[in-house]
């Protein structure tokens, strides 16, 4: 069986240099809403190597870096012990993006193949996560309609295995500054701005590959 250390060797060669349920269907905003929502949570004069409001660690700011040529281009690699999120690009390359991961027990390392994207989507609360924490998801059990506060973020690239929906996503997340940590309820978060850049670049069909922590 593969070790923690054959996994973390197997990041740093590949480069160099919530759990979330079902969607709800009730209402959709309009194109307007969106841009509005989008120009709401990027930062004026928004740069992406550079702009940091946030406060992160500089290390964490998106950068692209070279990738070893046994990965597969449009590809997304998870590296859960640096939090970083890896997009394979054509040519020897991949941008890298700072990630905050699931807490203990809760993030699930494996590999996935993304088969939805929404932009602005809805969110609803597994059962599992208001169970285990009502006081913080009970108030969403109807779910959380779409805008800068909802817990998916402004874009949700969402994960399967097989036909079959995990309620993983890599998403955005309002808590900018969890970047970095182990905080989710096991999804895989980014600042909105910085997915915002990701997701016209994900092609539905994707595979994604979340490495263990």
């Amino acid at each position: 069986m593969p070790t923690r250390r054959h996994f973390i060797q197997t990041t740093t060669a590949l480069f160099s240099a919530a759990l979330s349920g079902p969607s709800l269907a009730s209402s959709w905003p309009t194109e307007s809403e969106m841009a509005a929502w989008d120009a709401q949570v990027t930062p004026p004069g928004f740069d992406l190597a550079t702009t940091n409001p946030w406060g992160l660690n500089p290390r964490l700011l998106p950068q692209r870096v070279a990738a070893s040529d046994r990965v597969t281009p449009g590809d997304i690699h998870v590296d859960a012990t640096a939090r970083y999120l890896y997009h394979i690009e054509a040519g020897g390359t991949a941008m890298r993006y700072g990630v905050a991961i699931g807490r203990d027990g809760l993030y699930e390392p494996g590999t996935y193949s993304i088969r939805r994207k929404v932009e602005w989507p809805h969110w609803t609360p597994t059962q599992n996560m208001i169970a285990r924490e009502p006081e913080v998801y009970s108030q969403y059990a109807n779910g959380q309609e779409p805008g800068p506060t909802n817990a998916l973020g402004s874009r949700a690239l969402y994960l399967y295995v097989g036909g079959r929906d995990t309620f993983l996503r890599i998403h955005g997340t309002p808590q900018p500054w969890s970047i970095g940590s182990r905080a989710s309820s096991g999804c895989v978060r980014m600042v909105m701005p910085h997915i915002n850049a990701l997701f016209p670049n994900v092609e539905i069909g994707s595979t994604a590959r979340l490495y263990p922590a």
